[in-house]
């Protein structure tokens, strides 16, 4: 019969380390949005709002992914790129957001149960998670119960990590007095570059007859 250390140490070498390594591989890019994010609080966003908006999305694209642990039909690249339309539609909000609109408020229609911030920045994790769907349907391919457990305790210890790790950065002179210097003109433009790169790497433009 295997000892505690033998099973800690499977269960690290088979599936922590591989939770890790695909959390870090697919999450590279959502630093540096989160970056963004922070550098507009709280003039658009709280800390609380991208807090559960990362979260919330995060738990989407865990979702999605889930048919490979279930052995179930997957959906094509191309169409979960349609998220990519998320983004878009929100960085043009707000270059087209009317003169009257409140100085930097950050400008999307309330949803009964969920905050406008915390929509969009749920979306736009959503949105950006089209190769993260890959990669975890095959993670969770294969795995059993207790591993696919595990593997969503290490995504959501990573979550967190994330957060507070692009919220230190950020903190630190210098870095949050340039992001808000430029941030409110950075943001659209890096949302719709974001949703136009999410509908071209995913042969999404295709579907629409971009």
């Amino acid at each position: 019969m295997p000892s505690l250390l033998q099973i800690l140490t499977q269960a690290t070498v088979h599936t922590v380390i591989p939770a890790g390594v695909a959390f870090v591989a697919t999450n590279l890019d959502d630093f540096v949005l989160l970056m963004v994010f922070f550098s507009q609080v709280p003039s658009r966003f709280s800390h609380r709002q991208i807090f559960w908006g990362r979260y919330l999305g995060f738990a989407a694209l865990v979702v999605l992914s889930l048919p490979g642990f279930f052995g179930g039909l997957v959906l094509p690249k191309a169409y979960v790129g349609l998220l990519g339309l998320v983004p878009i539609a929100i960085g043009l909000r707000q270059l087209l957001k009317r003169e009257d609109d409140a100085p930097g408020q950050f400008v999307l229609p309330e949803l009964p149960l969920l905050n406008g911030q915390v929509a969009a920045i749920a979306g736009i994790t959503l949105a950006n998670g089209g190769d993260n769907i890959g990669i975890y349907v095959s993670l969770f391919a294969g795995q059993t119960w207790a591993e696919l457990g595990l593997t969503l305790l290490v995504f959501g210890v990573l979550v967190a990590l994330w957060y507070w790790l692009a919220r230190g950065f950020v903190g630190q002179p210098g870095v949050r007095d340039r992001l808000t210097a430029v941030g409110h003109r950075l943001m659209p433009l890096v949302l719709i570059g974001l949703g136009l790169f999410i509908l071209v790497d995913s042969g999404t433009y295709r579907l629409i007859g971009l």
